[in-house]
């Protein structure tokens, strides 16, 4: 599989979401009788049940307690980054102030010097005991290196979901520094469910999943604020990196009887970018930028990689995405712009409608042609005019 790039190397080609198109189906459902829930396995064999198949990122300018109480009650999931903001700062209110005020050349260094104040455990516990108050599940996101430790105290806290988070994630990490995290052992410790990532390929999907954990978030370096692929030049289309992990997912339920989900992480701002991730075999979506528009969000209309903060190698920028309309608009609607940037829960059931599937496993099944002019095919004044699918 492959072509040859030149004398004895051969390369993959792969695809982003840009690149291909969903086929309406040959028999079409009601969209208003599509069944677009999300199930986290626990280790009791039950399940976290979530009304719609979104996720919102772990990162400061999106999800914050207010954020995330929002986004539970409208059925999705908010995590909050246990190494961010909320839990170096009584009041992160302050500095997020800050940095959405700084210029363009000053913000990077700003954004270091802030997240040196160290992380307050007291704060963890009192972010998620604030979750459960609000009555939501408590979803909490943290480093390899950090993970036992912050595990541990988000555990007795109350937390329902922890997150297991790097650039790139690996069953084996070889290092001499530093102890590395025993991905088994873990999740093994731990009494909820773990949701790793990332990871891009079918080999590391495939051994993430034998470690027990509960869900493998995909992507690396596609979200709107990280500069990953710049920066080290690593990353796999989101389109071929959903298709591969699904296939490992398929692949360890035939061995093991254990349905693990994969979720798409990054990459999606717009209702079609989601609806073609899950058609591409994900269970759910993992989602940043879209999110950093509601007028809830603590980036007010601005959004930073987590990977931003680095000392000595930031792999992640601010962006200014501006504000939309609330977080229920931009699920739910109704939508008041042509971009598809809000009713993402709309564009998934009329989509799955579309193609005939009455659930997010049959809309897995969705044939997908390779279709570069998608977007552009018939869309000569859009985008003169820099209206609907012409401002991109």
């Amino acid at each position: 599989m492959g072509m040859w790039i030149g004398r004895n190397r051969k390369a993959r080609v792969t695809y982003g979401f840009d690149e291909i198109a969903l086929v309406p189906g040959e028999v079409t459902v009601n969209p208003n009788e599509v069944d677009t829930a999300f199930r986290i396995p626990k280790k009791d064999g039950s399940c976290i049940t979530l009304k719609i198949p979104i996720i919102a990122s772990a990162m400061d300018g999106v999800t914050d307690v207010h954020f995330c109480i929002e986004m539970g009650r409208l059925g999705g999931l908010g995590v909050i980054n246990l190494e961010g903001i909320q839990t170096r700062y009584e009041n992160p209110a302050e500095m997020l102030k800050k940095i959405v005020k700084a210029g363009k050349e000053e913000v990077t260094s700003l954004i270091q010097a802030i997240y040196q104040e160290p992380i307050k455990e007291e704060l963890i516990s009192r972010r998620i005991q604030e979750l459960k108050r609000g009555g939501v599940l408590a979803a909490v996101s943290s480093i390899p290196q950090k993970a036992a430790r912050f595990g541990a105290i988000a555990q007795e806290a109350g937390a329902d979901v922890f997150v297991v988070q790097s650039t790139v994630f690996t069953v084996r990490h070889i290092a001499t520094e530093y102890k590395s995290l025993d991905l088994a052992a873990f999740v093994n410790s731990m009494n909820i469910p773990i949701i790793v990532g990332n990871a891009v390929t079918y080999e590391v999907t495939l051994g993430l999943m034998s470690c027990g954990i509960a869900g493998v978030l995909i992507g690396v370096g596609p979200g709107a604020a990280c500069t990953s692929r710049g920066v080290l030049g690593l990353g796999v289309p989101q389109v071929t990196a959903t298709v591969d992990c699904a296939a490992a997912r398929d692949t360890h339920f035939k061995k093991t009887s254990r349905y693990v989900p994969i979720i798409t992480d990054g990459g999606m701002s717009k209702g079609g970018d989601v609806c073609k991730a899950l058609a591409c075999g994900a269970d759910a979506v993992m989602v940043g930028s879209a999110f950093a528009r509601a007028q809830e969000a603590p980036g007010q209309g601005n959004h930073w990689g987590m990977a931003t903060p680095h000392a000595n190698l930031p792999r992640g920028t601010r962006i200014k995405v501006g504000l939309s309309g609330s977080l229920k608009q931009i699920l739910f609607g109704p939508a008041t712009v042509d971009d598809g940037s809000q009713n993402l829960v709309g564009a998934i059931t009329t989509c799955m409608g579309n193609v005939g599937a009455r659930t997010i496993r049959e809309f897995q099944e969705t044939p997908i042609i390779i279709a570069p002019s998608i977007k552009t095919e018939g869309k000569l004044f859009q985008t003169v005019q820099s209206v609907g699918m012409g401002t991109q």
